[in-house]
C-alpha cells in the first residue's frame, strides 16, 4: 500500500510532534474501521500488512523521527495523568497490557452494541523502550507486579484502588467494589503472545483468541463492572510486532543483529548503533535510559528461531496503542 502524499510531505516537512500526530492519525485510520462479518484474520493480517510503508519510511527516510519520538508523540502515561486530574472521582482504567490497534475494532463495535458510550477512541504512544516496566514507571509506579491488590501508590493517580492480575475476565469482575477510582491492569494478551509463537501460528492463531475474548461476555461483564459509576478508559502499555511476518535481514547485518539483540528488539547500554545508512538500529535516550533499538520490520536466524510476536524495538504497531473513552449509557 503506497502511502498518500499528503502524509509523505507531512513527514518530510513538518515539525517532530506535527509528524507523529499524523502517524497516529493515519495508523487509527486503517487498524480501526470496522471489520466485516466473518473470518477477520485475512483482513487483520492486510491491515499489518497496509502499515509496512509506513514502517519503511520510518526506517529509511524519516528515521530522525525517532529521536523525538518521547518529546512530540502523544504518550500515554501523559495522557492517562492529565486525564484523571481533569476529572473527579468516578474514573477508572484498565490496562490490557500488549493490547494492539489490530484489537480496536472489537472494542469500538462491541461497545455500541452493548450499550456504552464512546466518548474519545484514538491513539497514544508508548514509553522508549516500549516494555511493561518503563510504562508502570511512567505511571508512578516500580513495576507491574506492584499494583497487585492494591499494593502501589502513585502522587500522579491519587485515590486509586489498584489490581495486576492473570485471571479470568469473570473472576476480575468479582474483584472490583464500589471503590471510586480503580487503575486494572491485566496481563493479557501479553502472556499470550509466546503461546502463538510456533511457526505456522503468531498473528493467524493470535487474532482468533483476541475475537474470542473482546467478544465474548465475561471481558465485558469486567468493562461494564468498571463503568458503573465511572468513566473508563480502555489502553495499554505497549502493542507489538508481528515479527514473523518480517523479512529476513542478509549476511552481515543479520549477523550483527543476532550478536546485539540475540532475539530481542532492544538492549540498554552505552553501545553505539550500527554504521549502516540507513541505519539498521538506533541509539536513544529517553526518561527509561540510553536504549539499542531495531529500526523497523527486521527479524533474522537465531537460535531457537526469532518470535513470531515481539515487542521493544521501532515500529508503529509497537508503539501506536488504544486511548479509548467509554461510560455505560444510563
Amino acid at each position: 500500500m503506497t502511502l498518500p502524499l499528503q502524509l509523505v510531505q507531512t513527514l518530510q516537512n513538518a515539525e517532530p510532534k506535527e509528524a507523529w500526530a499524523a502517524i497516529f492519525d493515519y495508523s487509527w485510520e486503517i487498524c480501526s474501521q470496522s471489520l466485516d462479518q466473518g473470518p477477520a484474520v485475512a483482513e487483520v493480517l492486510s491491515r499489518d500488512r497496509s502499515l509496512a510503508d509506513l514502517d519503511h519510511y520510518l526506517a529509511t527516510a524519516g528515521w530522525d523521527l525517532w529521536s523525538h519520538f518521547e518529546q512530540a508523540a502523544p504518550r500515554t502515561s501523559q495522557e492517562l495523568a492529565a486525564w484523571w486530574a481533569s476529572h473527579s472521582p468516578g474514573r477508572a482504567i484498565l490496562i490490557l497490557d500488549a493490547f494492539s490497534m489490530r484489537e480496536v475494532p472489537w472494542v469500538l463495535h462491541q461497545a455500541e452494541a452493548r450499550g456504552f458510550s464512546v466518548h474519545h477512541a484514538r491513539s497514544t504512544g508508548a514509553e522508549l523502550p516500549p516494555d511493561t516496566t518503563p510504562f508502570a514507571k511512567a505511571l508512578g509506579f516500580g513495576q507491574r507486579s506492584a499494583l497487585g491488590n492494591n499494593g502501589a501508590r502513585s502522587a500522579r493517580f491519587p485515590g486509586a484502588r489498584t489490581e495486576s492480575v492473570d485471571i479470568a475476565w469473570l473472576d476480575c469482575a468479582a474483584l472490583i467494589g464500589s471503590e471510586p477510582d480503580w487503575i486494572f491492569w491485566h496481563h493479557w494478551p501479553d502472556h499470550r503472545l509466546h503461546d502463538h509463537d510456533d511457526p505456522g501460528k503468531g498473528l493467524q492463531t493470535l487474532t482468533g483468541e483476541v475475537e474470542e475474548h473482546l467478544a465474548g461476555d465475561a471481558f465485558w461483564s469486567l468493562v461494564g463492572r468498571l463503568a458503573t459509576g465511572r468513566r473508563l478508559i480502555i489502553t495499554a502499555d505497549h502493542g507489538y510486532a508481528a515479527s514473523g511476518q518480517f523479512i529476513d535481514s542478509n549476511g552481515e547485518q543479520s549477523d550483527y543483529l543476532k550478536a546485539h539483540y540475540k532475539s530481542g528488539r532492544s538492549i540498554p547500554g552505552d553501545a553505539p548503533a550500527g554504521d549502516w545508512v540507513p541505519p539498521i538500529d538506533l541509539a536513544i535516550d529517553s526518561e527509561h535510559g540510553r536504549h539499542l533499538y531495531v529500526n523497523g520490520r527486521r527479524k533474522w536466524k537465531s537460535q531457537g528461531g526469532y518470535p513470531t510476536l515481539a515487542h521493544g524495538g521501532l515500529s508503529v504497531l509497537e508503539v501506536a496503542v488504544p486511548f479509548i473513552e467509554l461510560s455505560r449509557q444510563k
